[in-house]
């Protein structure tokens, strides 16, 4: 077993940290898929271990900046000495190219407005560099290096080869497209505090070499995707993905539903519809019964629509699809159904002067129903969410197979995955158990003050303080609170947003209410009148209120 303390211990501070964390990181992929590293992967990781430290930590430098290209008077490093020196073994090994040939594109990048003017002095100087940019690329199509694009300026420009392969080791570590190398040094500041997850060798992100290759495929579709190239061009790259991880395969439906999307958008209904039909991602069903609608498909979308609604696969698909059906019966002729009572919901009308500066709607009533004996408290979805947190930690955190793959995860990688639930169901039970028998409030103070500003996917730690807490525990009953839980277990996507903005408690008397503040011209969103109205299924206290401006004369 392997834990994030035992990842992060024992590293020499010093100058060159950054290369301390890009070592830590390469052993760990080493010893977790050795086995699984490409031939390229594995002599990269070699290679790097014998160069000179000065030209690994120059490498290292290189590859956590943006961009492969860099001009050599913008490489800065004292700590390294002298940086032509550690260049040496890295251009040696064709890792750096110190010659690169340079598009008008890339030139650009590299130098400044008034080195434009400089260079091509025949481009008026009202032009901004965009402008200028583009007649360049008219004018110059063929390459060139960096010496033949300045002349006689004696600079170099450097191309990092070895990038690309640095990337994927990166997106191998993390398993995510999002994560990079900055996430060692807030660790090492205590920023960030993670929790400390054992792993096993069986807890890895990728079980084979395919999954890896897909992994990669993703990514690189998913980049081309953003910078607009041509869609037939990037799905015909997408990856079948058979792999049994289901994050693998929710990082597919996503990109599929993204690239439908972008169908969608360009006008094209057919091979959008076409994609959201093979895509399981959540909202592609409602899409695809909405292109159908814009196509004048009309009783395909209620088939479809029907279908969904007797299957939905979540309730804020089922209150879609309602309002979808309603819509696609009035044009084709059918009677509307009687509309379903509309949830009775304790209401506070508050009318006060316009606000001056800039205080929120949210505030304004917190401040005007607070009471000496009944303090007020601005939670939005923070505070339920919390208390999951706390009360559920064990469970969260469970060191399952394919849940933690590196020690910088704020939660389980099947967190939003339909599974969630049975595949803690032991540890989730024994949680939900502490509520039948009132020792809830115990276990979430415990694990309040022992993973103080540890990262959690629910505890807002700068929300969270001991009054706020102490008056949730003894004003909220355990039984509202097990009603609340369950529902955020049934869709935790779905489920964590769309809480009331304040909650107010009554101390002496052990209750409280939450209370959803509106100004004017605003109305409660799908996912608030969700809560709503499963909070008056439960009875559990809740009210609206409607802030209005007082007319000034």
């Amino acid at each position: 077993m392997n834990s994030q303390a035992s990842l992060l211990s024992d590293r020499p501070p010093g100058l060159l940290y950054y290369l301390d964390h890009f070592q830590t990181a390469m052993s760990w992929l080493h010893e977790r898929y050795g086995d699984l590293l490409s031939p390229s992967e594995t002599e990269f990781l070699s290679l790097f271990a014998g160069l000179p430290r000065a030209s690994q930590a120059l490498l290292v430098r290189l590859i956590m900046r943006r961009g492969q290209r860099f001009r050599a008077s913008k490489i800065r490093y004292p700590e390294l000495g002298a940086v032509d020196l550690a260049f040496g073994p890295l251009i040696e090994l064709n890792w750096i190219d110190p010659r690169p040939a340079l598009s008008v594109d890339d030139l650009v990048k590299l130098i400044t407005r008034a080195e434009i003017s400089e260079l091509f002095n025949e481009l008026p100087a009202s032009l901004t560099k965009a402008e200028a940019h583009a007649l360049l690329r008219e004018a110059y199509t063929e390459p060139r290096a960096f010496e033949e694009w300045r002349g006689n300026v004696n600079e170099r420009v450097y191309l990092v080869t070895i990038a690309p392969l640095c990337t994927q080791l990166r997106l191998l570590f993390f398993g995510n497209f999002r994560q990079g190398w900055s996430e060692f040094v807030l660790a090492d500041l205590g920023i960030f505090k993670y929790e400390a997850v054992p792993f096993s060798k069986d807890s890895r992100a990728f079980g084979t070499r395919r999954d890896i290759e897909d992994f990669y495929a993703l990514y690189e579709c998913r980049r081309r995707l953003y910078e607009e190239e041509p869609l037939a061009e990037v799905l015909e790259q997408v990856p079948r993905v058979s792999s049994q991880h289901e994050w693998l395969q929710a990082r597919h439906a996503k990109l599929l539903f993204q690239i439908a999307r972008q169908h969608e958008r360009c006008g094209d209904r057919e091979r959008a519809l076409s994609l959201y039909k093979e895509c399981r991602y959540p909202g592609a069903r409602l899409r695809a019964i909405r292109s159908l609608e814009l196509a004048g498909r009309t009783h395909d979308a209620i088939d479809l629509a029907r279908s969904a609604q007797a299957h939905p696969e979540s309730s804020a698909e089922a209150q879609k699809i309602e309002r979808m059906v309603k819509r696609l019966e009035r044009k084709i002729g059918v009677p509307a159904s009687k509309r379903a009572a509309a949830v009775r919901t304790e209401r506070i009308d508050l009318i006060v002067p316009p606000p001056a500066g800039r205080e929120s709607v949210e505030m304004i009533a917190r401040g005007l129903l607070a009471q000496t004996d009944a303090p007020v408290y601005y939670v939005e979805n923070g505070l339920i969410n919390s208390l999951f947190g706390l009360l559920f930690w064990d469970a969260i955190f469970a060191p399952l197979c394919g849940a933690f793959f590196h020690p910088f995860q704020f939660g389980p990688m099947d967190l939003f995955s339909p599974t969630f639930r049975a595949r803690r169901a032991e540890v989730v039970d024994e949680c939900l158990n502490t509520l039948e028998a009132n020792t809830h409030a115990a276990r979430i103070r415990q694990t309040f003050l022992a993973k103080q500003g540890t990262q959690s996917p629910f505890v807002t730690w700068g929300l969270l303080n001991d009054d706020l807490l102490e008056n949730a525990l003894n004003c909220m009953p355990a039984a509202d609170l097990r009603a609340l839980f369950e529902r955020l277990l049934n869709n935790l996507a779905e489920n964590r947003s769309g809480l009331p903005d304040l909650v107010q408690f009554w101390p002496a008397e052990k209750r409280y209410r939450m209370v959803e503040v509106k100004g004017p011209g605003d109305r409660l969103q799908d996912n608030q009148l969700r809560w709503m109205a499963f909070c008056a299924q439960h009875q559990i206290s809740v009210a609206v209120c409607h802030v209005r401006w007082a007319q000034t004369l």
